[in-house]
């Protein structure tokens, strides 16, 4: 990735840019975890460690409301809503991320694994993504990786949820979501904590 202002602030923080929305005169950056680096910078910070609720969404407000201020910049976020910012809109506008065969959001080198953790709206010119859609040339193991068929039919949440939580899944709540998993793009870069921190605050 090209080394800017922006990725020169987010580096010390395991963030990274993971593209760019334009906005009329100005632009929308979405920033998501730098992984496998994320993970034991976070597990550092303060928020992980007070026990309060909602770790990770507090550190994310905190660390990125400093970056947006040395850059000029509005901070934004995908929760304290409603009403909520429209991250999977800005997404698919950044020409590196596409609705995968399992529907959530495949980025072009975060694979399924990608998370938002904030954005910046910012002037500055949008990059936008020239690359093709990964899954295009995928065998899309992604559809067939849930033991339970979650996806067979859009999403069914309730389905995923009693396996996660069951004995027969604990390698989805352990290491992470056997569909995201299956995915090649970034395969590998999520660490199982990580993971399975995820999971808990899903269940």
């Amino acid at each position: 990735m090209k080394r800017d202002v922006l990725s020169d602030a987010l580096y010390p923080i395991g963030l990274r840019r993971l593209g760019d929305c334009p906005d009329g005169a100005g632009t929308i950056t979405l920033i998501g975890p730098d992984e496998p680096r994320f993970w034991p910078i976070f597990c550092e910070s303060s928020e992980y460690k007070d026990d309060a609720a909602d770790p990770m969404d507090r550190w994310s407000q905190r660390v990125i409301t400093e970056v947006a201020d040395q850059l000029d910049a509005e901070p934004l976020f995908p929760f304290g809503g409603p009403p909520y910012a429209p991250f999977f809109t800005w997404a698919k506008q950044t020409g590196r991320f596409w609705a995968s065969p399992i529907g959530f959001l495949v980025h072009d080198s975060g694979g399924l694994f990608t998370s938002f953790r904030g954005a910046l709206r910012w002037r500055k010119p949008a990059e936008l993504g020239t690359g093709p859609q990964p899954c295009v040339t995928c065998a899309k193991p992604c559809a067939i990786a849930c033991p339970v068929g979650a996806f067979n039919d859009g999403y069914d949440v309730a389905a995923c949820k009693a396996h996660v939580a069951s004995s027969a899944g604990k390698i989805c709540r352990t290491e992470g979501c056997l569909a995201r998993r299956a995915c090649p793009v970034g395969q590998g870069n999520r660490l199982p904590a990580q993971a399975a921190f995820h999971m808990e605050a899903f269940l």
